[in-house]
């Protein structure tokens, strides 16, 4: 006979914990994603400062976009830095449930979700909708703020010390600092002839309106197969 008091009380426990859980999580996440606007702004003003007196041609310009969303924007390239709105669980097969420190409390587990892409800053300023951005980070930070960071190159290896790293400003500074580095030394190839020696009458009637042929850093490469040697 089926105990159905027994299978609420248990669902009640399960979604009490882990909803309040996951609250958790995700209202840290927000509160840290502030603290990094901050950062990213300094870093911007300072640059924009100095650049002034070299050459005012180059853009360099800050913008908080939303609660979720903003952008880093040096000469040709913008980073966009964006707070997912879900919080997620280290897969089963991560490493990091091997550690005691996942293994004593497993809530730990659960971190919020800050994305760092690529994107050429004349793909916004034309608009051009089939341009191509690339994510070169993604920032994981549990309720502990305890932190680490996927990436491309060191991005990849200085910032991956979950158990041990704990967020803050100095932290947030250094790793907006490496993604601009990668993005200015990810730089624009030509696409392959191949595919861009067609072009319908649409695109072209289009062209003045900014919407002209798709354009990407590695337009005709896989970005998950560049090596650190890219």
């Amino acid at each position: 006979m089926i105990d159905n008091q027994h299978s609420q009380n248990l669902i009640f426990d399960i979604v009490k914990d882990r909803s309040v859980l996951k609250q958790d999580v995700f209202n840290n996440i927000i509160l840290n994603f502030k603290i990094l606007k901050n950062v990213l702004k300094e870093v911007g003003d300072d640059l924009k400062d100095k650049m002034k007196d070299v050459d005012e041609r180059v853009v360099v310009e800050y913008k908080d976009v939303d609660d979720y969303e903003a952008h880093l924007r040096i000469g040709g390239d913008i980073l966009v830095f964006h707070m997912h709105t879900n919080v997620f669980k280290f897969d089963d097969s991560n490493s990091l449930w091997k550690t005691s420190y996942l293994k004593d409390i497993p809530n730990r587990g659960y971190c919020g979700i800050i994305n760092i892409y690529n994107f050429l800053s004349d793909s916004y300023t034309y608009n051009r909708q089939n341009d191509l951005g690339y994510m070169i980070a993604r920032i994981f930070i549990n309720n502990e703020n305890h932190y680490m960071v996927q990436g491309k190159r060191q991005l990849g290896f200085l910032y991956n010390d979950f158990i041990n790293s704990v967020i803050d400003k100095e932290s947030m500074q250094a790793i907006i600092q490496s993604s601009v580095l990668y993005a200015l030394d990810f730089d624009l190839y030509v696409p392959p002839y191949d595919e861009v020696k067609e072009v319908s009458l649409y695109e072209m009637q289009r062209v003045s309106e900014g919407l002209r042929t798709r354009t990407g850093k590695r337009l005709g490469f896989r970005f998950q197969a560049d090596t650190d040697e890219v």
